[in-house]
């Protein structure tokens, strides 16, 4: 068991789910004050997607990023921010027995260098790195992410000096982050994050979680969770499997089988958990030491 564990609350993601609840965030206001009610909650990281303010819909304008990453600073609240970099690659099919052309409404392809745009203006201390392509949920949506994109991305922030979050939704996933630790792409301390139970990638079983912790490296720090009703439950299997924990309305509305979540409600049942463990929950400053980030702010 990780008897010292940190918290990452991700706040928002893309994903269709402001139509289920109004505590989802969905402007730059609202998603900087999820990341501030997170850390004030006891989370030491906030992960943050942004989305189009007039549709919900998943964005990734470096300006709705400027405005988050200045209403988080200029809140005085010390939070590690973790913007993601996985929007630009999504590749919806056609339909399945037409995939050419595909459909234009929802695929959004794009360069390594525009997918880190953000990052590169804005240098926060961690972005994600998709480290894989999978079938994701239904209908004809490829997460995409080849492995010349993976390692242009991976060039390029290492460059700017901010630690990629290696984001693992499957054992293939794992091989190829080692290989971009073998090509001195990515820099230690390792960090990975255990994506379990998202269709179709690793399931989120015992079983599974402990055959992808058995094949991280001695030495990478890393996270786990689960979405939708195991989020909770995954808070205490994380931390039994010697990693990190990983909550927020990216995956999972619920705080209980009817009751709709905040995302500080999510870190402060995370927090209820891990301390009913005996486990010390880490701040900024030691997340910071631990993982040797670059804090700009």
């Amino acid at each position: 068991m990780n008897t010292e564990v940190f918290i990452t609350c991700a706040v928002t993601g893309a994903g269709a789910t402001t139509d289920k609840s109004a505590k989802v965030p969905v402007t730059p206001a609202e998603i900087a004050a999820a990341c501030v009610e997170a850390a004030k909650a006891g989370a030491a990281i906030a992960h943050a997607h942004v989305r189009d303010p007039a549709t919900g819909r998943g964005a990734r304008d470096p300006a709705l990023y400027r405005e988050v990453v200045a209403r988080v600073r200029d809140s005085g609240v010390d939070v590690v921010l973790n913007l993601t970099a996985g929007m630009g690659g999504d590749l919806v099919i056609g339909s399945a027995e037409k995939p050419l052309p595909l459909n234009a409404e929802f695929t959004d392809m794009a360069g390594a260098e525009e997918r880190l745009a953000h990052v590169t203006e804005l240098l926060p201390e961690i972005c994600t790195l998709d480290c894989g392509t999978m079938n994701f949920a239904e209908g004809d949506y490829v997460m995409t992410n080849t492995p010349s994109t993976l390692r242009a991305m991976a060039k390029r922030v290492q460059a700017l000096g901010v630690r990629p979050e290696i984001e693992v939704f499957d054992t293939g996933h794992l091989v190829f982050a080692k290989q971009l630790v073998r090509e001195g792409l990515i820099d230690d301390p390792v960090m990975i994050q255990l994506c379990m139970g998202i269709p179709y990638g690793a399931p989120d079983d015992l079983a599974s979680l402990n055959a992808m912790v058995a094949n991280i490296p001695a030495g990478w720090v890393y996270s786990a969770f689960s979405i939708g009703r195991m989020q909770l439950p995954y808070v205490a299997m994380a931390a039994l499997a010697g990693g990190n924990v990983r909550v927020g309305l990216e995956d999972n509305i619920w705080l209980q089988k009817g009751v709709l979540a905040s995302n500080g409600d999510l870190v402060e049942r995370a927090v209820t958990i891990l301390t009913a463990m005996n486990a010390r929950i880490l701040g900024p400053t030691e997340v910071r030491e631990r993982l040797k980030l670059q804090k700009r702010w």
